[in-house]
């Protein structure tokens, strides 16, 4: 089955939520269901998770899973699966391959930061 997590930024600062079984730091994320794009799937994963909207400017895939560049945009929801913080580098406590995150956070970085620039 299909996954996908989104990297939303707002103005520098990226979020990341806390997943309690896994110890550790992560994107919001999760299975793409059926009738569903990766990018619908990260940010249904992302109010379900972080309680907040995105808007998904871009998808990438890294082979296992799909990457969306995302704007972060208001929190609408406060009784949300995973405590969540804006961070502006990764934190030490990851859930998962530190590497994947610096590829995917400066791209997704990259992609909201030329979607800013031409006015979008």
């Amino acid at each position: 089955m299909r996954t996908a997590y989104a990297v939303a930024f707002s103005g520098d600062h990226f979020l990341m939520v806390w997943h309690i079984r896994r110890n550790g730091w992560e994107m919001p994320g999760g299975h793409v269901e059926e009738g569903e794009t990766s990018a619908q799937a990260a940010a249904r994963e992302f109010m379900e998770e972080a309680g907040y909207e995105i808007e998904v400017l871009e998808t990438r895939d890294i082979g296992y899973c799909d990457v969306c560049a995302a704007v972060l945009g208001e929190k609408v929801r406060d009784d949300c699966e995973m405590e969540s913080r804006l961070f502006s580098e990764i934190p030490d406590q990851l859930s998962f391959d530190r590497e994947e995150y610096e590829d995917t956070v400066p791209w997704a970085r990259s992609v909201v930061l030329r979607h800013a620039g031409d006015g979008a």
